[in-house]
């Protein structure tokens, strides 16, 4: 059995804060699906620790799992997380200071089940390599491009270079019955609003196109509003189908 260091040990564990990934520049995976996606990425895995091979005692002191899984690995951040480049065409979406680790872990899965080209996000949105995100995209952090940007610089350049920008707002248009682009031949950006609060009045003096998720029946909106995870997958799958 190999032996593991409590020194070793104690930098796995502090990773769970965001200060500690921050200074090393690493993050953890656990689970064998997660660390299998690790592997295969363009992520650099730096090490990876295996219950057969270090124990039982070992692993459960360096989890954040209530029960550890068979494997963990610490795996380094991309170089390019602030890169703030938006491609010439493309359909891609800004999250607007997005705070539930759950939420963002969703909306990146959303992003990589539609084949969204670029997720990008505020300064104040989670950290995308805080343990819940990660366990929540199950592999998709490993496949989706994810920036840290100004959302309202963004939505701006997408407007320069022709684009639409837009958002999901109660006063905005029926989503379905309004034109839709997927970014063909120019950038489209869909803004996701933060949990409370909506889309921020920085940002939604850049939203080009305000559209509304119309409830069933439409007379009668029911819960006052829909939750992040779930409004985008629905409006991403209705610019989607629209490709079909």
């Amino acid at each position: 059995m190999t032996t593991v260091s409590s020194a070793e040990i104690k930098l796995v564990k502090s990773l769970a804060q965001k200060k500690f990934r921050d200074g090393h520049g690493l993050f953890v995976v656990e689970g064998e699906k997660l660390v299998e996606e690790a592997l295969k990425s363009r992520f650099t895995v730096r090490k990876v620790y295996r219950t057969e091979e270090i124990g039982e005692v070992s692993m459960a002191r360096m989890s954040s799992l209530s029960s550890p899984s068979p494997v963990l690995a610490t795996v380094e951040r991309p170089a390019d997380l602030e890169l703030a480049l938006l491609p010439a065409c493309g359909l891609f979406l800004a999250l607007d200071g997005i705070r539930d680790p759950g939420n963002l872990g969703t909306i990146l899965r959303i992003a990589d089940w539609f084949g969204i080209n670029a997720v990008y996000a505020s300064p104040d949105t989670v950290d995308v390599f805080n343990p819940k995100v990660v366990q929540a995209t199950m592999g998709a952090i490993f496949r989706v491009k994810f920036h840290y940007t100004d959302i309202p610089a963004l939505c701006r350049s997408a407007l320069q270079a022709g684009g639409n920008v837009y958002g999901t707002f109660l006063d905005g248009e029926n989503m379905y019955q309004k034109s839709l682009s997927n970014g063909v031949e120019r950038p489209s950006v869909i803004v996701i609003g933060n949990e409370a609060n909506g889309i921020s009045a920085a940002t939604a003096a850049c939203v080009s196109d305000r559209l509304y998720i119309p409830p069933f029946p439409t007379n009668d909106s029911g819960s006052e509003s829909l939750n992040a995870a779930v409004a985008t997958a629905i409006t991403v799958a209705e610019f989607r189908r629209r490709t079909l």
